[in-house]
C-alpha cells in the first residue's frame, strides 16, 4: 500500500462553462420507490469512457453546493457524473440506495464505461466505501477507486466509533485505490488516528489534507469556491492519474 501525503498552494480557477456539459434530472427505481438523481453529461459523448457516483453525507441532498461543484467540473472534463439523494440514516439502507444507482448506471447503453468510480461526501463516502467492499467481492475490477470526502472516523470526541466505522477502509482489496479529502481541524477525522487506519489498509491510499478545512472542507477566511476548486482539481488529477495507469 502507498500512502501518499499532499497538498495544493491556494489557486483560481474559472468556473466551468455550462456548454461543456448538459444535466438530466432522472429517477433511479429503488424498491418500490425512486431515488432522485442528476446526470451530468459532458457535451461531447465522444471517448466518455469513466463515470463518477457522487452522494451526500447525513444531512442534505444532492444538491450540496460541493458535490455540484465536483460534479461539474468532472464533466467539464470529459466525464459523467450521476449524483443522488438518499435522506436515509442507516448505513445498510444508504448501501442498497448506492448499489439501485450503481445498477442504474449499467443500463445506460449510450454510454461505453471502461472505469468506474464510486464516491460521497461523509456519510455517503462510508456508503461508497461499504458497496465497493461487497462487490469486490464479486469481481475484482468492479469499481476501480473510491473518493472520500470528509471520511468520518467517528462523532465529534467519540473515537472509539473509529474500529467500526473502519471496517469497511480495512478490507477493501488491493486491486481498489482510495483517494481521502480531509480537513486538518476536522473534528470528526483525529488525524493521529487515521493514521492508523491508512497502515491497515490493504488498498491504495492516497490523502489529500485541506490545511485549516473542517469537516464541511471549509477554511477560515477562504472564499468557498476558492476552495472548492481546489478540491475538485485535487480529485481530477487523481482520477485522471488512475485511469491512465490502467490503460
Amino acid at each position: 500500500m502507498a500512502l501518499i501525503f499532499s497538498h495544493f498552494e491556494d489557486y483560481r480557477e474559472e468556473p466551468p462553462a455550462m456548454d461543456k456539459f448538459n444535466e438530466e434530472l432522472v429517477k433511479v427505481p429503488f424498491g418500490t420507490k425512486s431515488l432522485d438523481a442528476v446526470l451530468c453529461v459532458p457535451a461531447s459523448l465522444n471517448d466518455v469512457r469513466t463515470a463518477v457516483i457522487l452522494t451526500h453525507g447525513a444531512g442534505g441532498d444532492m444538491n450540496f453546493k460541493h458535490l455540484v461543484s465536483l460534479a461539474r467540473a468532472l464533466a467539464s472534463d470529459g466525464l459523467l457524473c450521476l449524483r443522488f439523494t438518499c435522506k436515509g440514516l442507516n448505513l445498510a439502507y444508504r448501501v442498497k440506495a448506492y448499489n439501485a444507482v450503481w445498477d442504474y448506471l449499467k443500463t445506460l447503453e449510450r454510454f461505453t464505461l471502461k472505469n468506474i468510480f464510486f464516491g460521497g461526501r461523509s456519510m455517503g463516502c462510508r456508503a461508497a466505501a461499504a458497496l465497493t467492499r461487497q462487490l469486490s467481492d464479486e469481481s475484482e475490477d468492479a469499481v476501480q477507486g473510491v473518493i472520500c470526502l470528509s471520511f468520518p472516523l467517528h462523532p465529534p470526541g467519540k473515537t472509539h466509533s473509529r474500529h467500526q466505522r473502519s471496517e469497511d477502509l480495512k478490507m477493501l482489496p488491493g486491486s481498489v485505490c482510495v483517494l481521502f479529502v480531509s480537513g486538518t481541524e476536522d473534528t470528526m477525522c483525529n488525524g493521529d488516528l487515521f493514521n492508523e487506519v491508512l497502515k491497515d489498509m490493504k488498498a491504495e491510499a492516497e490523502v489529500f489534507w485541506l490545511q485549516g478545512g473542517s469537516h464541511g472542507l471549509t477554511v477560515k477566511g477562504r472564499p468557498e469556491d476558492s476552495v472548492m476548486d481546489e478540491v475538485n482539481l485535487k480529485v481530477l488529477q487523481w482520477i485522471k492519474d488512475k485511469t491512465t495507469l490502467g490503460n
